[in-house]
């Protein structure tokens, strides 16, 4: 069932339940109100007519011949007075009797004053009637055909105007839950025109104060997002056939040119140092794609725990050492602590490994004398890492790109390299819930601040 179909039901509905419960109230109040007001008239008629009885003297023939001529034509009041001794004194009609007194009821009028019930549909009143000092029950009864009718006529009528509203009100919900949608099925339409080919498109932002436009305004930044991440990932594509390109080419190039005719072994050995050079590189890149790859992981499907900061660098700088001992480094820590909690974050140790290698690689390969600075610090909510090196610097135009992916700036004919540290390295530190900045002067040097949230 479509949304439209869904508002206008529920409004007709609605819409329904509100009239129903007017109609409702409104014929209860009628219905109470013509038994009110007949229990009323009859009071008046019992009284006139005891009245005419004993004051005016009118003798019970002709109160009962009124009676009997105005019924014809009437719902003329049966009426009947007793005296206290229940001796019936007039009747307007004994032969018909509706109300059919007993000595309980009777009894009953003489001492309450007042009594009203139903006989059958007939409404029925009995007074007690004081006259020089005497009582007198009396009885009045009638059927109130002219109410009943009248509020037959009012239910007929209200269900009648009942089902032409809801009707009404049917076609209206759908009118309006039409153009309420109107926006919605345009919104729809633009969506479907939009695919990988034409991700340029975006959608009307009619206003930013109702839902609907809210609605255009976050999916419009999604397609940002989305273009951003096609694009990014176009480069990415674009950048790893380059990279990986480059150095099979190499290989290619070198082992034909061995194979053209016969060398000697040295040649052959300068050939294969070549190869091995391009091939290192093309490994390395490998790894460093795994790595960048490891780090998009959805955080649940990797292990966290809690981990020293210092001997994760401490091993990280054994492992470029290791692999290059020319590099120096230098790792100190702030102020004394014997609480392990101080330096304590939680986290993944293979990543954040990665992640200062590339940093602590980055700041000596860019280093006169191959060289970092490594101190940690702390603090009550935070544990921080400061990575300065005295090396080229980076210039200031290429300080915002270079977390992109194989960015590689002015710089890169001092040293080789992927382009993916950095890159791979913020990764690492957001999926940490850490922060990196980094500030560089040209000629000076560069700081690299990782600051994480402390093991709590």
């Amino acid at each position: 069932m479509t949304i439209r179909s869904k508002l206008t039901l529920l409004f007709t509905f609605l819409s329904g339940t509100v009239l129903l419960v007017f109609a409702a109230v409104l014929y209860l109040h009628s219905k109470n109100s013509r038994e009110k007001e007949f229990f009323d008239l009859l009071e008046k008629e019992a009284i006139t007519k005891a009245n005419l009885f004993f004051t005016a003297q009118v003798d019970a023939e002709t109160l009962q011949n009124i009676y009997k001529n105005n019924r014809e034509i009437l719902d003329e009041v049966e009426v009947a007075i007793y005296d206290n001794s229940q001796k019936l004194l007039y009747h307007d009609a004994v032969e018909i009797d509706v109300v059919k007194e007993t000595s309980e009821m009777l009894e009953r009028i003489l001492a309450e004053g007042r009594v009203q019930f139903y006989q059958g549909n007939w409404q029925v009143i009995g007074l007690s009637f004081e006259m020089e000092g005497s009582f007198y029950a009396i009885t009045a009864a009638a059927f109130d055909s002219y109410g009943f009718n009248k509020l037959d006529r009012q239910l007929n009528s209200s269900v009648l105007v009942f089902m032409l509203s809801v009707l009404f009100i049917y076609f209206l919900g759908r009118f309006f839950s039409e153009r309420a949608l109107r926006p919605v099925n345009e919104i729809i339409g633009n969506v479907k025109r939009i695919s990988a080919s034409n991700l340029g498109l975006r959608l009307r932002e009619a206003s930013e104060n109702d839902e609907l436009g809210q609605l255009a305004q976050t999916f419009n930044n999604m397609l940002d997002r989305l273009e951003r991440s096609f694009d990014s990932q176009k480069h990415f594509v674009s950048s790893i056939s380059h990279e990986v390109r480059t150095p099979l080419a190499a290989i290619i190039a070198e082992l034909d040119l061995a194979l053209e005719r016969e060398r000697t072994l040295e040649e052959y050995l300068k050939t294969l140092s070549l190869v091995r050079s391009d091939a290192t590189k093309l490994a390395k890149l490998s790894s460093a794609l795994f790595d960048l790859a490891k780090a998009s992981y959805d955080p649940s499907e990797i292990f966290f725990g809690k981990i020293r900061l210092d001997e994760v660098l401490l091993d990280a700088s054994i492992e470029l050492r290791r692999a290059n001992d020319a590099y120096q480094i230098h790792l100190r820590t702030d102020g004394e602590s014997d609480d392990e909690e101080d330096v304590s974050v939680v986290g993944n140790e293979y990543l954040l490994k990665v992640a200062f290698i590339n940093l602590m690689e980055n700041a000596c390969k860019f280093s006169a004398d191959k060289s970092v600075s490594i101190r940690i610090s702390f603090s009550e909510d935070a544990v921080s890492i400061f990575f300065v090196d005295r090396g080229v610097g980076i210039p200031e135009e290429d300080l915002p790109k270079i977390f992109e992916p194989f960015f590689r700036g002015e710089n890169q004919s001092v040293s080789e390299g992927s382009g993916v540290g950095l890159s791979l390295t913020q990764k690492i530190v957001q999926l940490h819930k850490g922060k990196i900045e980094v500030t560089s002067t040209r000629a000076l040097g560069t700081e690299v601040i990782l600051r994480f949230p402390r093991f709590a």
